[in-house]
């Protein structure tokens, strides 16, 4: 399978971050699994990538030119393959649509903005990939909390919350990935403003 990781390229957050997640791409390679990923070297993307690499696993890593050409973010050369985009959309529409699941861990603004446009496109029935929050440390409680709370507040069905699932231990996420079934439920498609 080729897993998507998304996650932090801050190179400042705690190494027990970084140490989970490197295992994490270790592991994966060593199942045979591939890396898209945003190339970027440091970080919990860099964690994601030396994971792999360090396994014999193939790494591809999409970056946008103007990350490289003004030092945004610090570029992972040993990657097998570099895609350079014009733009952030396009960097996810290839990480997109290379996948065939979804490894969301911690991460800032940028990450959250992945992980919600992969959340409202299978939502909408335009994949249904799996999309497993390694919940490091439980950095994505409060995440789950809010969305809770959302549904509660109908500003959201309830059933999205069912569109992924978080995961602590790093072998228990390996196997929901690797056993994710892939079925569309008969709701995915919302048909705004019915209810029962």
């Amino acid at each position: 399978m080729v897993i998507c990781i998304y996650g932090a390229s801050s190179p400042r957050i705690d190494s027990s971050y970084i140490e989970a997640v490197e295992i994490l791409g270790e592991k994966l390679a060593k199942r045979g699994h591939s890396l898209v990923y945003g190339c970027g070297s440091s970080g919990l993307m860099g964690a994601a990538a030396r994971g792999f690499k360090k396994a014999g696993g193939y790494v591809h890593g999409v970056i946008p030119n103007f990350f490289e050409e003004n030092g945004y973010e610090a570029i992972f050369y040993e990657s097998d393959k570099i895609t350079r985009t014009e733009t952030m959309a396009d960097r996810k529409e290839i990480m997109e649509n290379t996948c065939d699941a979804f490894i969301v861990t911690p991460g800032g603004v940028g990450t959250f903005e992945e992980l919600f446009q992969i959340l409202t496109l299978k939502q909408l029935g335009r994949h249904n990939k799996a999309i497993a929050l390694f919940n490091v440390n439980g950095y994505f409680d409060d995440f789950k909390k809010l969305l809770l709370g959302i549904a509660e507040k109908e500003f959201m069905a309830d059933e999205c919350n069912d569109l992924y699932t978080l995961i602590s231990d790093v072998d228990k996420l390996i196997d929901y990935v690797e056993n994710y079934d892939g079925k569309v439920p008969s709701w995915q498609v919302l048909k705004i403003g019915k209810k029962d």
